[in-house]
């Protein structure tokens, strides 16, 4: 059996909590954004929340997106490093119960993590040790995988380390030559900043569908409207899926602009709105719905995720639900 989606990125558990902003003053990180920690700076972010509850989930932004994909209905696959001890055994434990098939071996060492912390205005500041994730390299990325997948789709955060950076580069490759297309998230403004002309040479070359929200777009352009940001990468990417937060999304697909609600919501956490917007996407165009349609279930799942705490969905959508939204 085929999948709809082979995903490919940091294999980390999520563990998130709720924090007033002083304990986030008072560990020193700046709100709203994810930084990179050393296992030491982990260990004492956890330590402060030793009498807090959290919740605890396989995650990473590519995981997230895969296990979106499995709740719709659809099928996934994945390719993460994780490690033999407590928290890899949870990983996989969690990913193969939902159904989503992960063939890396296991290795030596920690498995990552990722600690949400989750401000009273529903930000989200991720505090992410890599631990093993980081040594997902080439010869762990299966040409006999890809080749079931309709698309195989690429987590940016890959590109901030050379030997995930090439696993990235193989799977596209990989890709490409076993007509299967290829989805890229950008996933963080910095990394464009970074990678910029990196990213564009993909986006002009082998990126089939590109995701973003508005601010890596207009990192990306240099252009501050949001129509203009996408026909700019349109022009060069045969599908842009551009977000922009409460306001709805942007999807370009045959030339065609096609706007789509944003749905209104109190959010409670903002953590995997995106990644659950791009299950919505992948799902869609993989399963017989229009790009409207699938934009239309994107944006309702992305504000089902911020009306609750973590990056799984806590109350799936039923296949009736599914099909009054296709009306």
């Amino acid at each position: 059996m085929g999948y709809n989606v082979f995903g490919v990125g940091n294999a980390l558990v999520d563990i998130q909590v709720q924090i007033p902003d002083g304990h986030l003053d008072g560990l020193g990180f700046a709100k709203g954004i994810m930084t990179l920690v050393d296992e030491a700076t982990q260990t004492r972010v956890l330590a402060s929340l030793d009498r807090t509850q959290v919740n605890r989930c396989a995650g990473g932004s590519a995981a997230n997106t895969m296990m979106g994909v499995i709740d719709f209905g659809g099928t996934a696959a994945y390719a993460g490093k994780v490690g033999r001890d407590d928290i890899g055994e949870f990983f996989l434990s969690d990913m193969r119960q939902l159904g989503v098939k992960v063939e890396v071996p296991q290795s030596t060492g920690q498995s990552g993590t990722s600690v949400v912390l989750i401000s009273p205005d529903a930000q989200r500041t991720m505090l992410t040790h890599l631990g093993l994730a980081a040594t997902l390299g080439p010869d762990d990325i299966s040409a006999a995988e890809i080749r079931q997948a309709q698309y195989v789709y690429i987590e940016g955060y890959l590109f901030f380390n050379d030997c995930q950076r090439e696993a990235a580069l193989k799977t596209i490759k990989l890709a490409k030559e076993h007509g299967v297309k290829v989805a890229l998230t950008i996933s963080d403004p910095v990394l464009v900043s970074l990678f910029r002309d990196q990213f564009w040479e993909l986006i002009r070359g082998p990126v089939d569908l590109l995701f973003c929200n508005l601010e890596e777009a207009r990192s990306l352009t240099g252009l501050t409207d949001p129509v203009d940001c996408a026909q700019m990468i349109h022009h060069a990417a045969a599908d842009v899926a551009l977000t922009l937060g409460a306001d709805g999304s942007l999807l370009l697909h045959g030339g065609q602009v096609t706007p789509i609600e944003g749905v209104p919501v109190q959010a409670v956490d903002t953590t995997g709105a995106g990644d659950m917007y791009a299950a919505g996407i992948l799902y869609g165009i993989t399963n017989g719905l229009s790009w409207q349609q699938a934009g239309h279930l994107a944006s309702h799942a992305a504000a089902r995720i911020v009306s609750q705490l973590g990056a799984r969905m806590q109350r799936k959508f039923t296949r009736q639900e599914i099909d009054e939204l296709l009306r």
